[in-house]
This record gives structure tokens, sequence and C-alpha cells, in this order.
């Protein structure tokens, strides 16, 4: 199992805060550091306020050598898909190769009315979200000299140069994830190279299973993924005290995430492989559930 630190810094995150989680991400041996893209707090006053995921992402590439560097997700209704596709060729060159688009349809409407972003009806938003998917795809797959357009129903591309080039050929990943019904799961078994349940234990197998079918037909393979947010001690009151640290019920964790004994973690994980998956998203809340992980935890699943 692939563990890979994941972060919401909309919750009240500087950027000092989050170039010091991705140090540590580094330090301690994990795969990757992601981050969420959303600019409104969901709970609490989000003081300082809000940092821009692409424009962390660049900093961080070059301050980092060795971990991958991600969202999960972008909001594909927060960006224009030309845009965003030069921003990901960008900071792949920043960081020599290290980087991975997870993208999706937008869904949290204050972000949007914080900020004077369109929030249309669900079906628009989607119907955009595939068109941005496949426009990006194809903008940074472009062989250098070649043009690219593309006609949609929301996004015309007209002789456009598609540059810049990632470093990543034919492109940086694209992770993309959500429920998996029946246009998702056709979305992901195109364009995607990873798939991605968020804090959906119970719903992870059916939505893989979807996916995996879809995927048969396109003839390609996928990595599965799941995102659970963390808490782990040595100790049952180590636990009680740390989730009451964070602001969390410790009941409620060991139902819908990832909390426990580094012995109960391990123990969760292996359910996670059972199902398919191959790589895990820690939502960490506290850096010493990191150091903890990394010690007791990640030599007992690596891959």
């Amino acid at each position: 199992m692939d563990l890979r630190i994941f972060t919401e810094p909309q919750q009240g995150a500087t950027y000092e805060t989050l170039l010091r989680v991705a140090k540590a991400t580094e330090e301690c041996g994990f795969d990757a550091f992601f981050r969420s893209d959303h600019y409104v707090a969901m709970g609490g006053d989000g003081l300082p306020g809000p940092t821009d995921a692409w424009l962390t992402l660049a900093a961080l590439a070059r301050e980092m050598s060795r971990i991958r560097l991600g969202t999960l997700v972008t909001a594909a209704s927060f960006r224009y898909p030309g845009p965003l596709a030069i921003s990901v060729a960008q900071v792949d060159e920043m960081s020599s190769g290290r980087v991975e688009l997870g993208i999706g349809v937008g869904w949290f409407d204050q972000d949007h009315l914080a900020y004077g972003m369109p929030f249309p009806p669900m079906a628009e938003r989607f119907e955009r979200f595939a068109e941005q998917v496949e426009i990006i795809d194809g903008l940074l797959r472009t062989p250098r000299g070649e043009r690219y357009e593309f006609a949609g129903q929301h996004f015309t591309i007209t002789d456009s140069p598609a540059l810049p080039k990632p470093v990543q050929r034919p492109r940086p990943p694209f992770i993309l994830g959500g429920l998996a019904k029946k246009r998702g799961a056709a979305l992901a078994a195109r364009f995607a190279d990873e798939f991605n349940v968020g804090f959906d234990r119970a719903g992870a197998p059916a939505a893989f299973d979807r996916v995996r079918v879809a995927a048969d037909q396109t003839g390609r393979s996928l990595v599965y993924s799941v995102a659970q947010v963390l808490c782990v001690g040595r100790t049952e009151a180590e636990l009680r005290r740390r989730a009451g640290a964070i602001g969390r019920d410790l009941d409620d964790m060991r139902e819908v995430g990832l909390a426990g004994t580094p012995a109960e973690v391990v123990d969760r994980i292996g359910e996670f492989v059972k199902m398919g998956a191959s790589r895990l998203y820690l939502q960490v809340l506290d850096l010493t559930d990191l150091e903890l992980v990394a010690s007791e935890v990640m030599p007992q699943v690596a891959s």
C-alpha cells in the first residue's frame, strides 16, 4: 500500500504550515503530499484564510526533492481548462516531473458564492467537467509542434499550440473520483490513471467494481485509492486525547475514518487492500500522527 499525506488547508493553514507538513512528509518517507482545492472553511473561521492549490504546489515543487505533489481534487468549476493545463505542465516542469492532477466536478457551493464563481446545476457542471478533462488531456498529450482543437457544447479550442509541455510523458497522471455512477465510471475509464473514493469506506468496493467494469471495456488498467481521516495513538487514552485535540469524536472516527492503535490501523489498511485499493491518502490533522504512522505502520504495509 502506498501511503500519501493529504491536507485540508481551507480549514486554516498558512503556506509556512503546509511547507512544514510537506517537509515532514518527505523526511518520514511517505510517497506524496496532496492538498484539497477549496476557498472556504467547512466549520470554524478558516483563519488566516485560504491558500491557492496550484500556487502552493508550485512553491513546494521547488522546495521538495522526492515526494510527488498533487490535488485531491482540483475543482473544475474554478478554472478554465486551457489555463489549468498550463499550470499543470508548469508545475510538472518545476518539480522535475512529480506532479499529479486530481480533478473533480466541484461540489461546495459556498466556495463559488464567496468568491464570485458560477455554480450551475449538477448536470451542467458534469458536462463541463467531462469536456475539461478531455481538453486538458488533449492539450498535455499533443506533441510539440502540433496543434490541438476541440469543439464541445461548453468549450471550444481553436488552433492551440498546446504549450508548455510537461516533463512526464505523455502527461502527468490524472486522478478522478466520486460515486462512479454510469457517466463518471465511463469518464474515469477513458481518462483516469487512478480512481479515488474519499471518506466512504462502505461505498468504495461497489464504486471500484463499477469503474473496473468500465475500464475493462476500454482496455485500461487503473490504480484504485481511498482517502481517510487519520488519528492514531499507542494507547486508548492517547487516542482520545489526540482525537479531542483535533476536534473529532474517536468513536465516530473509528467507524468512518482510520483511527486506532498502530495495530488497528494496519488491520484496517488490510481491509482496503482486500477491496483492491493500492494507495491510501491519510488526511493528517496532527503531525504526531504522521510520525507515528511512519515509524510503526508504514513498515508493515509498504508496497
